[in-house]
């Protein structure tokens, strides 16, 4: 199969318009017309997983983080970073990172995180892509009006408002615009000819609201403390930090961010969080978060880990799917820089 193939069916998962400003998510390095046998799926592109990607016979590298966060200016390979790129290149190793798009994706990387602490009544914590909402109104004939009925009100799970007339019925649904395209393109399907028409309105309301990062609540209140600890535990880390005024305080609103989350800690207040769960604290933000009253704890980056597992079952799930000549697998190797003595 071609590289294309699988990105494509990802970025129906992840699409990337929801990734953030300026940020280099989508493909790095390669072509995605190549075709893939096998892919390796990292949190981070190193040197040391670019040894494993060749090691396991990998041709495809899918990751969280990119490998390029800014342009080289230079191929010069006394530079590891730039060595690491020619060693990708020269292995014809295509290398794909799904960044803050994946971040941002429904059932992504921060409902896995969400998921992990067991939070409940989840909801977005960082607005960021709206999806707007359109009417679609749809005439067709009579003889197929039972059928479009049904396409429109199963498969796009929308409610739709029916006018019947001699010749033919006309409905009228409110369906995502990133679903249009799909709508019609089903309904041309059904009826097979052109005697249909069809007319769409822009919507000021409704829609859909991704998020950056989730908020939800915990079964039951547990002081800082403990669930510090239990962050630990879950993430299994050797070590946290804890910025907290008062550990022993109950909590039961919790935020939670993956990545370098602190500069949204306001929208962590602002949807009444009593803790926030994010990594790469600052220090003078740090001290901000105290005087705030909010509690924070930092598992540290790598948290983003969980990743693995999940893109790896994601893509499993879509080769048995799809009947993709494709093996997948999750790298073994542990990128966390950091080491607690």
């Amino acid at each position: 199969m071609l590289a294309s193939e699988l990105i494509a069916r990802f970025e129906e998962f992840a699409p990337l318009k929801l990734k953030w400003h300026h940020d280099p998510t989508g493909l790095q390095i390669g072509d995605p017309n190549q075709e893939i046998h096998k892919v390796l799926v990292t949190l981070d592109v190193r040197p040391e997983v670019v040894d494993e990607a060749i090691a396991v016979g990998a041709d495809m590298i899918f990751a969280h983080h990119p490998v390029m966060f800014r342009p080289a200016d230079n191929l010069d390979y006394q530079d590891p970073q730039k060595a690491m790129y020619g060693k990708i290149a020269a292995h014809h190793i295509l290398v794909y990172a799904a960044h803050t798009n994946l971040d941002c994706a429904d059932g992504g990387m921060n409902d896995w995180l969400a998921q992990a602490l067991r939070l409940q009544q989840v909801t977005g914590l960082v607005p960021g892509y709206r999806e707007p909402a359109v009417r679609l109104t749809v005439t067709v004939p009579a003889a197929q009006s039972e059928r479009v009925q049904e396409c429109l009100t199963k498969r796009h799970q929308a409610t739709v408002d029916r006018y019947a007339f001699n010749s033919g019925a006309q409905f009228s649904v409110d369906l995502l615009q990133a679903n249009l395209s799909g709508a019609l393109a089903e309904i041309k399907t059904l009826i097979g000819s052109d005697a249909w028409d069809y007319q769409v309105m822009p919507l000021l309301t409704g829609g859909h609201q991704y998020s950056m990062g989730r908020i939800g609540d915990l079964a039951k209140p547990m002081t800082v403390q403990d669930f510090a600890a239990e962050c630990k535990r879950v993430f299994h880390v050797d070590g946290l930090r804890l910025v907290s005024q008062h550990p022993d305080q109950l909590i039961q609103r919790v935020a939670v961010l993956g990545g370098d989350g602190g500069k949204f800690y306001h929208d962590a207040l602002q949807k009444g969080a009593q803790v926030y769960v994010t990594g790469d604290v600052y220090y003078h933000t740090g001290h901000d978060m105290l005087a705030s009253g909010l509690s924070v704890i930092d598992p540290g980056h790598h948290i983003e880990s969980i990743c693995k597992p999940h893109l790896t079952q994601l893509f499993k799930q879509w080769q048995v799917a799809e009947d993709w000549p494709l093996k997948v697998v999750a790298s073994q190797l542990n990128t966390d820089p950091f080491t607690f003595i």
